[in-house]
């Protein structure tokens, strides 16, 4: 089949979970579809990447995408019904560029990553494909509900209702919608009851995260792993350091805490001491895992890709989460994982993982074989492929 991919970054290098995810689909697939995508930058540096994504696909066109908080998109959000996140991948040269590309290509397939590049795509009676990495309202409306100032929040409420608005309409408008989680795609059928959502979650690449022979609770590293650009990461890891580790640290004489992550804010940094190591720079993430006794997902807002904990769980690292930092995993709770809702519950469970060397096993080895079973990327890929196969040929 043919298919055109857009997608709101360059899906390399492997710097976001949406990246990780696109890139390592987009590799399997190639081997049976010719996929051209189009893909927004940020910098003129992320050209340099083409090169390399040229050799899975077709053809790979970019886009410089404005500055966030540029003027225009200000302005744009505020004078249309368009939300701000709309407004910041809306691009009229995107818009021309699919129209003529599929005026020249017979095209079976348009693969939309995100509902936010959706704008952009014309009139066309080309099958779509919206891919939903998570519910961006939802997500958004936490951030409101918990962060900004009292003053903001009408503005900032009607602007997640015009995300929802958008969201919801472009659910329907496609041909087949697919969701990342069980909780995602239970919303998302009640919007569009006639027709099908499609459950395509997020994987590991099993070859590159591997199993070790032996464990490492000796060492009592509590890591936490998360961009940070990522609001519910910032969240979660403030969280953790303020609330969490204080139980843990009196539970576990000489734990120490690891916060590896891209993008540290100055509130995360300033979160090192004695016993807290924060480090922005780790170039292979596999070396935290290697140095973690446990991951702790303390998550507290829905949305993101939670690879850190199919990572986890492919490089024999216990985790110990929230059950919303659980979902969309298809873990059971003292079985592959340990699903904790509170400080003192969450510390119990890290101290219970660090002293009980059959606890500790046996959730290390169910949570790998579990990846092994559900998540490998060549399992997630056939299920896409065969969405393209009954898309495509509507």
């Amino acid at each position: 089949m043919t298919i055109l991919m857009i997608t709101p970054y360059l899906p390399y290098p492997l710097y976001s979970g949406g990246q990780i995810r696109t890139y390592h689909l987009l590799k399997y697939l190639a081997k049976k579809h010719d996929i051209t995508l189009f893909s927004f930058i940020r910098n003129d540096n992320e050209r340099q990447s083409v090169a390399h994504l040229q050799q899975f696909c077709k053809k790979v066109v970019v886009f410089k995408r404005r500055r966030a908080w540029s003027l225009v998109n200000i302005l744009f959000a505020a004078f249309s019904f368009f939300p701000f996140l709309v407004a910041i991948y809306y691009s009229l040269g995107l818009k021309r560029a699919i129209q003529q590309e599929l005026a020249q290509g017979k095209y079976d397939l348009i693969h939309a990553e995100t509902f936010y590049v959706m704008p952009n795509i014309p009139k066309t009676t080309v099958p779509i494909l919206l891919v939903e990495q998570t519910i961006e309202f939802q997500v958004y409306q936490h951030f409101v509900e918990k962060n900004p100032p009292f003053f903001l929040r009408p503005l900032l409420y009607f602007d997640v209702w015009k995300i929802k608005f958008w969201e919801e309409r472009f659910w329907k408008k496609a041909e087949r919608v697919v969701a990342m989680s069980e909780a995602d795609r239970r919303v998302m059928r009640q919007v569009v009851s006639d027709r099908d959502v499609d459950l395509v979650p997020n994987g590991v690449d099993l070859t590159f995260f591997r199993f070790p022979v032996h464990d490492n609770r000796a060492a009592r590293t509590i890591l936490f792993v998360g961009n940070f650009n990522w609001l519910q990461n910032r969240e979660a890891v403030l969280y953790l350091a303020k609330h969490v580790w204080p139980e843990i640290e009196q539970r576990t004489p000489k734990a120490r805490l690891l916060i590896v992550g891209r993008n540290p804010s100055r509130d995360i940094m300033r979160l090192a001491s004695a016993s807290i190591l924060v480090r922005g720079d780790v170039e292979d993430i596999r070396t935290a895992y290697r140095d973690a006794s446990v991951l702790v997902a303390p998550m507290l807002g829905r949305g993101g890709t939670r690879y850190k904990i199919l990572e986890a769980m492919a490089t024999g690292v216990p985790v110990v989460s929230t059950p919303i930092g659980i979902e969309g995993i298809e873990a059971a709770d003292e079985e592959e994982v340990l699903v904790r809702r509170d400080p003192s519950t969450i510390s119990e469970a890290v101290a219970a993982l660090l002293t009980d060397k059959e606890l500790y096993s046996r959730i290390r080895k169910n949570a790998r074989l579990l990846i092994e079973k559900k998540y490998s990327w060549d399992r997630i890929a056939a299920t896409l492929d065969g969405l393209y196969e009954q898309v495509g040929h509507v």
